[in-house]
């Protein structure tokens, strides 16, 4: 049982790390500093904003390093063993979140395509991030760690909306007749909206199991 769930982490962080890697793949031309590639060039009309601008690269810059530092702190076997690690990308994280990657993603939730359906599920989305990681770190310092790991865990799965947003934009389009302004409202609310359910339903069955133990 160990081996399986050993297999179960390396093959999650196997996974994590493939769409980390895209997602480097899909950030880097950004840094170019031109205005007429991918994502970009539908940002025609906010370009000449100067908060827009610094929001967006300063979202894409920082929303990365997230994805990588949650890999390692949501892994239990690197919890224990590492604990040090942990509560120093721990610390990274919060920062990150707080102070960089959910204000600009408000902002930039603010100018999102798609209209106000769009635009609320966006904005929604960064206040739900900044305020499960701000909530976890008040747990840590208290010392209620399992309600801390709880809310980090949350966090990460909003983290995680970057990845799916991507996917669903590659992958629904083959398997629905919903195209443009609708397909961009219904994916930017699975992005984010299914990872909490999921979250929460697996913290319910945690629950439930303990309890009848």
């Amino acid at each position: 049982m160990k081996h399986l769930t050993n297999g179960v982490y390396i093959l999650l962080v196997l996974v994590l790390l493939f769409f980390s890697w895209l997602m480097l793949d899909i950030t880097l031309p950004f840094f170019s500093f031109r205005y007429d590639i991918g994502f970009l060039l539908s940002k025609q009309h906010v370009l000449y904003l100067d908060i827009w601008r610094y929001s967006f690269y300063t979202h894409i810059a920082s929303s990365l390093p997230l994805l990588l530092i949650g890999i390692l702190q949501v892994i239990p076997p690197l919890r224990r063993n590492y604990p040090l690690l942990h509560r120093r990308l721990g610390r990274v994280y919060v920062f990150i979140v707080l102070f960089l990657a959910a204000p600009t993603g408000l902002i930039m939730g603010f100018y999102a395509n798609g209209g106000i359906a769009a635009q609320a599920s966006f904005m929604l989305l960064a206040l739900c991030w900044w305020l499960f990681t701000f909530i976890g770190y008040r747990y840590y310092l208290k010392g209620e760690l399992s309600k801390h790991g709880n809310f980090m865990i949350r966090s990460y799965a909003l983290t995680l909306s970057a990845i799916l947003l991507r996917s669903y934009v590659f992958v629904l389009p083959l398997f629905s007749s919903i195209h443009g302004k609708d397909m961009y409202i219904l994916v930017a609310w699975m992005s984010w909206v299914p990872n909490l359910l999921l979250v929460e339903l697996i913290f319910w069955l945690r629950k439930k199991r303990m309890a009848t133990v």
